[in-house]
């Protein structure tokens, strides 16, 4: 009797070779992606012979690895995870307020570093408010220069009109020549609905100007103790991630057109009650708190109110929590002067 053969057909066969073909492919694209994925790590860190031994396994794409090459595989996945650390490190050192360049001189003469920088907040309709303190609490150091050499560097805050170069600009450069006592922010737009921006570039740009070892906010309608100010940051003086302030927490209000509207309510969870955090009037941060918000204001969430803007931007440091009633206000006057405890 014969024995039958299995025949196969020229369809079955031009069906074997494109499933043949298509796993191939596949293969070939699932090894290319790996390639891809092994440059990018060794790459990351500069090991050439690391990236070619990878590309090596990944091309020759034996169906059994042997122990060598499985032992290249787990080095590149060691490899992968110093990467992911070291990154890790890198974002703790910038959080902790560690700045790759050294900060710049410029404002302080005698080169020395400074006990602190006091950036008085002030507007354009400001200059009642600024003869002030400057026939005040300013007027004890005489002028800047002998105040610097107490190691205290006072400047007006304020930014630019949202036209720029209009009467606005020229009448603040013009008083600037005069006095000399301004710092000008640039790329601030000055309005009221933007304050809680003007911190960021505040800290950002006093703490890149000035190496001091507090950077304080101060609104031009607060009358200080400026003693009692100098002698409270000279306790704290070696104290870092020290944040300063009569600290203060309460109710978020809800409703538009009301004051002190916050549209970010919802993210205040249920209670609807703001975290705690230092009042706005005075606002202390120690240098590597203030670095911090150099480093990262592109990405620094701004509220509607630079004091919760503040507080939650130290929620998430390792940050100090100083809660000093000398800076608590009591207001009194049509104008709502603020005068320290």
């Amino acid at each position: 009797m014969e024995s039958s053969l299995p025949v196969t057909t020229k369809s079955e066969r031009r069906s074997k070779s494109k499933n043949i073909q298509n796993t191939s492919k596949s293969s070939l694209l699932m090894g290319f992606l790996s390639c891809l994925a092994w440059v990018y790590v060794a790459g990351r860190n500069g090991k050439r012979e690391t990236m070619s031994n990878c590309l090596s396994i990944c091309w020759q794409r034996p169906e059994v690895l042997t122990m060598e090459d499985k032992l290249m595989v787990l080095g590149c996945k060691d490899l992968e995870r110093r990467i992911v650390e070291t990154e890790m490190e890198l974002t703790l050192a910038k959080s902790q307020g560690y700045l790759k360049n050294q900060l710049q001189q410029s404002g302080s003469s005698s080169g020395k570093k400074l006990l602190a920088v006091i950036g008085v907040y002030t507007g354009f309709g400001g200059r009642l408010r600024r003869n002030t303190i400057r026939g005040s609490w300013m007027s004890k150091a005489d002028i800047l220069s002998n105040l610097e050499k107490r190691g205290i560097v006072v400047r007006f805050v304020i930014g630019r009109s949202p036209n720029r170069g209009d009467s606005l600009d020229r009448n603040i450069d013009e008083e600037n020549r005069a006095t000399e006592d301004f710092l000008i922010l640039d790329n601030h737009e000055e309005a009221q609905e933007e304050l809680s921006k003007k911190a960021k570039f505040f800290f950002g740009t006093a703490v890149q100007m000035w190496d001091a070892d507090f950077y304080v906010k101060v609104d031009d309608n607060v009358d200080i103790n400026f003693d009692g100010l100098v002698e409270l940051l000279r306790n704290r003086r070696d104290q870092d991630g020290a944040y300063i302030g009569c600290m203060k927490s309460g109710d978020v209000v809800v409703e538009e057109g009301k004051p002190w509207y916050e549209p970010d309510w919802w993210k205040f969870g249920d209670q609807k009650s703001y975290f705690r955090h230092a009042a706005g009037p005075v606002i202390i941060l120690s240098k590597n708190l203030a670095q911090y918000v150099n480093i990262n204001s592109a990405s620094l969430k701004a509220y509607a109110h630079d004091d919760i803007s503040v507080g939650s931007w130290m929620m998430g440091l390792q940050a100090t929590y100083i809660d000093d009633t000398s800076l608590c206000c009591t207001y009194s006057g049509q104008d709502k002067v603020c005068t320290l405890v």
